[in-house]
């Protein structure tokens, strides 16, 4: 998953949690840059995130975040793994 479908699904996302469409998705993009992004909200947009990516982060990874770019480089690292390997065997 490259990052540019990442920033526009993540563009949808923040849409839809915080109910404003005037957000720009960038990569210093930090909860103090936008407004209503309180601790339940950072809840709501990590669950809204794993579900929508179909991935899972630790709490430690959520607390080690400090900006969107942050967030994408976990959501890559995170989607590349899910990625289904070639288990076919030769025959």
């Amino acid at each position: 998953m490259d990052e540019s479908h990442i920033y526009v699904r993540m563009a949808d996302i923040f849409e839809d949690v915080f109910d404003e469409d005037s957000i720009k998705i960038t990569p210093t993009l930090c909860a103090k840059d936008v407004e209503g992004w309180d601790s339940l909200t950072h809840i709501r947009l990590i669950l809204t995130i794993e579900k929508a990516f179909k991935v899972k982060f630790s709490t430690s990874e959520i607390g080690k975040l400090e900006n969107v770019g942050d967030l994408v480089t976990l959501i890559k690292a995170r989607a590349s793994n899910m990625m289904p390997r070639n288990t076919a065997t030769p025959e």
